[in-house]
C-alpha cells in the first residue's frame, strides 16, 4: 500500500511540478523513478509487485493506446494525413534498415538482435509524445502528424518485433518464412477486426439506451482491457492494435456521453502514464546501468542524429509540408513506456535461448529512452523557435458572445496589446466587432473547439457573456477541460443566477449580470486603466471608485491577464494595470462620448454608401463614371 501511494504521488507530483515549471514532465517522470528505485531503493518494482509486474505495464500500455486512438479523428488527417501515411508507409522500413544498422555496428549486437531491436525503436508513443506536445505551441499539422506517427508506430513496431522474433527463434530445419509471414499478418488482421467490432458494437450500444450512464465508463474500460487481452492471446503484442483500432472507430462514430467518456480516458491515461513511467524507471538497478558500455554512445549518436532525421526528411520528401516543419518533425521522436516493455519481454526470451548480445537489450532501451526524453523533452521547445514554427505562448483573449459591452471590452484589451478574438453564431452580430477592427469568429464554439477549428492554446482567458444564462454554464463546463475552469469566466444573464455554481468565475466581485453590464453600457459607462504604484496602492484605488464601480481585470508586467470574481480577487502589486468599469466623470464627458460614437457611426455609413456605388458601378458592365 505504502509503495502504491508513493508511485501515485511521485508520478502525479512530477506532472505537477512540470505544469507549474514548464519543463517536460516525462523528464521529471523519470528523474523521479531513478530516485525512489535505484538511488535510493524506496521502489523495486520486481520485488513488490512480483509476477504481476508485467500484466500491469501491458495493460496500463493498452488503455493509454486505446486513449490515443480516442484522440485520433479523420478530420485532422485533412492536413496531416499526407505526412502520417509517408511516415508509415515509408517510414518504417527506412527506420528499421537504419536502426537495425545503428545497432549492428553502433552498439556491436549481432545482426539478428539489432534486427529485432531496430524494429522496435520505429516506436516513439503517445505515453512521451502527448506529454510534450501539451507544453509545445505548434503548428496543428505538426502536432498531428506527430500525434499519430506516435500511435499508430506502436503496434507496428511491436509487431515488427513479434515477425523477427519467429524467424530468428524458429529451431526447425527450415524456416518457413511465408508461414510465419502469414501467420503474423493473420493474427494482425484479426485483431484488427476485434477491435473494430467491439468498438462498432458499444458505438451502437450507447446512443441506443442500452447501458446506463453510470455504467458506460466502466463497460468501456472492462472492454478494453477485454479487447487487448483476447488478441494477446492469439498472439503476443497483437492486443495493440485491437485498442488503436477499437479507439479509431469509436473517435469517428458520433457517440451519446463521448466528451465524458474521453475524459474519464484521459484522466485515467494521466494516472496511468504517471504511475507505470515511475515503475519502469524505477526497475533499474545499478546492475544494469553498469552494463551500459561506453560504445553504446556511438549508437546512441547514430539514433539521435542519422536514423531518425534522414528517415523523416526522406519519407516526406516533395511532400509539400514546409522544410522547417520536417527538420522540427525529424528531431522529435523520444521513446518510452512501449519501448521499454516489449524489449523487457524479448530480452527475456532471447536470453533463454541463448543469443549473444540479448543480455545488452535492457540497458540499451533504458540508454535510448533517458538519452531522447532528455534530448528532445528539453530541447523542443528551444528547436521550435531557432525554426520560427513555435507559436509562442498564448496570449489572446477569447470572447464567446458579440454585444455591445464585450466588443467595447475587446477594443480595450486590443489597445492594451492583447490578441481578441470575439466568437458569435449570428454575422449580424459579428458586424460591430468588425467595424473596431477585433478578429471575429462566427460558429458555434463548442463543436469547432473540440474540433480543432479554433486553437484553444492561443487563448489565455474565455469570457463567456451572452445573454442566455444556460448556454453560459454550458460553455464553461464543456470547454473547461480544454482551457482550465480557472481561466473561464462567465458573466450572469439574470439575478437568481448570481449564487448558483457553475463551471467558471463569474465577472467581477459584485456578480453584476448581462443586463446590468448592458445598462451601464448605455449610460455611458468606460473602461479605464490604473496603474498601481507604491503611492499609489489597491487601497488609494478603490477610494477613488463611486458607487457601483468596480475593477474588471489586472494586467501584470508579463502579460498575464487576471479577472475579477465572485469567489477569487487576484493579487495586487506594484506596476500592475487595473482595468475598471466606471461612469464618465462629469456631463461633459458623457456629451464628447456620445459625440464620439455619433462621428463612428456616420462615418461607416459613409463607407457602406460608398462601396455600394461601386459595385453598381460595377455591376453595370462598364467603368464608373468620370468624374470629370
Amino acid at each position: 500500500m505504502v509503495k502504491i501511494a508513493l508511485i501515485g504521488v511521485l508520478g502525479i507530483g512530477a506532472q505537477w511540478v512540470a505544469w507549474r515549471t514548464n519543463l517536460p514532465a516525462i523528464a521529471l517522470m523519470l528523474v523521479a523513478g531513478l530516485i525512489a528505485g535505484p538511488a535510493l531503493g524506496l521502489i523495486e518494482p520486481e520485488r513488490d509487485f512480483g509476477t504481476l509486474l508485467e500484466p500491469i505495464v501491458k495493460l496500463a500500455v493498452a488503455v493509454i493506446l486505446f486513449e490515443g486512438g480516442l484522440s485520433l479523428n479523420f478530420r485532422e488527417l485533412r492536413y496531416a494525413g499526407w505526412g502520417v501515411a509517408r511516415l508509415v508507409i515509408v517510414g518504417v522500413p527506412v527506420g528499421w534498415a537504419l536502426g537495425t544498422a545503428a545497432v549492428h555496428y553502433g552498439a556491436g549486437l549481432p545482426i539478428s538482435v539489432a534486427a529485432l531491436f531496430g524494429g522496435i525503436l520505429v516506436v516513439t508513443g503517445p505515453t512521451v509524445i502527448g506529454p510534450m506536445l501539451r507544453t509545445l505551441r505548434v503548428p496543428n499539422r505538426v502536432r498531428d502528424i506527430l500525434k499519430w506517427e506516435g500511435i499508430v508506430n506502436d503496434p507496428i513496431g511491436a509487431l515488427l518485433a513479434v515477425a523477427i522474433y519467429a524467424f530468428i527463434s524458429y529451431r526447425g530445419d527450415s524456416v518457413d518464412y511465408a508461414g510465419i509471414g502469414f501467420e503474423v499478418v493473420g493474427a494482425t488482421f484479426l485483431a484488427g477486426l476485434i477491435g473494430a467490432a467491439l468498438g462498432y458494437a458499444l458505438t451502437w450500444m450507447f446512443p441506443r439506451g442500452l447501458v446506463p450512464e453510470y455504467l458506460k465508463a466502466p463497460l468501456l474500460l472492462i472492454t478494453v482491457i477485454f479487447g487487448f487481452v483476447v488478441a494477446d492471446i492469439i498472439m503476443h503484442e497483437t492486443g495493440l492494435i485491437t485498442v488503436t483500432i477499437m479507439g479509431v472507430v469509436m473517435a469517428n462514430k458520433p457517440v451519446h456521453s463521448s466528451r465524458a467518456l474521453h475524459r474519464f480516458k484521459e484522466d485515467l491515461a494521466v494516472l496511468l502514464i504517471s504511475g507505470v513511467f515511475i515503475l519502469l524507471s524505477a526497475t533499474l538497478d545499478w546492475e544494469t546501468i553498469q552494463a551500459f558500455q561506453a560504445r553504446f554512445l556511438l549508437f546512441l549518436l547514430l539514433l539521435l542524429f542519422v536514423v531518425r532525421p534522414v528517415t523523416v526528411l526522406t519519407s516526406l520528401f516533395l511532400s509539400g509540408i514546409p522544410l522547417r516543419e520536417q527538420l522540427f518533425i525529424a528531431w522529435i521522436a523520444p521513446r518510452g513506456i512501449v519501448a521499454i516493455a516489449v524489449t523487457g519481454l524479448f530480452a527475456l526470451r532471447l536470453v533463454d535461448l541463448g543469443y549473444e548480445g540479448a543480455d545488452a537489450l535492457v540497458p540499451l532501451v533504458f540508454g535510448v529512452v533517458i538519452a531522447t526524453i532528455v534530448a528532445h523533452g528539453f530541447s523542443a521547445s528551444w528547436v521550435a523557435r531557432r525554426l520560427g514554427i513555435d507559436m509562442g505562448k498564448g496570449e489572446g483573449v477569447l470572447m464567446v458572445g458579440a454585444n455591445r459591452w464585450t466588443i467595447d471590452l475587446g477594443k480595450f484589451l486590443k489597445g492594451l496589446g492583447y490578441r481578441v478574438v470575439v466568437s458569435d453564431t449570428s454575422k449580424f452580430a459579428l458586424r460591430s466587432a468588425r467595424r473596431q477592427d477585433l478578429e471575429i469568429h462566427q460558429g458555434e464554439i463548442l463543436d469547432e473547439a473540440h474540433g480543432h477549428a479554433v486553437d484553444m492554446g492561443q487563448f489565455q482567458h474565455l469570457i463567456v457573456a451572452t445573454e442566455n444564462d444556460s448556454y453560459n454554464q454550458l460553455v464553461g463546463t464543456d470547454l473547461g477541460p480544454e482551457v482550465g475552469y480557472d481561466q473561464i469566466t462567465l458573466v450572469n444573464s439574470d439575478e437568481g443566477s448570481q449564487q448558483r455554481v457553475g463551471r467558471g468565475r463569474t465577472l467581477m466581485e459584485s456578480g453584476p449580470t448581462f443586463e446590468t453590464l448592458q445598462d451601464r453600457q448605455r449610460d455611458g459607462w468606460i473602461f479605464s486603466k490604473t496603474q498601481i504604484t507604491e503611492k499609489f496602492n489597491y487601497e488609494s484605488f478603490l477610494a477613488n471608485l463611486d458607487k457601483g464601480e468596480e475593477p474588471v481585470a489586472v494586467v501584470k508586467p508579463d502579460k498575464r491577464l487576471l479577472f475579477f470574481s465572485t469567489i477569487a480577487r487576484p493579487t495586487i502589486e506594484e506596476d500592475d494595470i487595473i482595468i475598471s468599469f466606471v461612469a464618465p466623470d462629469t456631463p461633459e464627458e458623457l456629451k464628447a462620448q456620445k459625440m464620439e460614437e455619433r462621428a463612428r457611426k456616420e462615418e461607416a455609413r459613409e463607407k457602406s454608401v460608398e462601396r455600394e456605388t461601386v459595385a453598381k458601378g460595377r455591376g453595370s458592365g462598364g467603368a464608373l463614371p468620370d468624374p470629370a
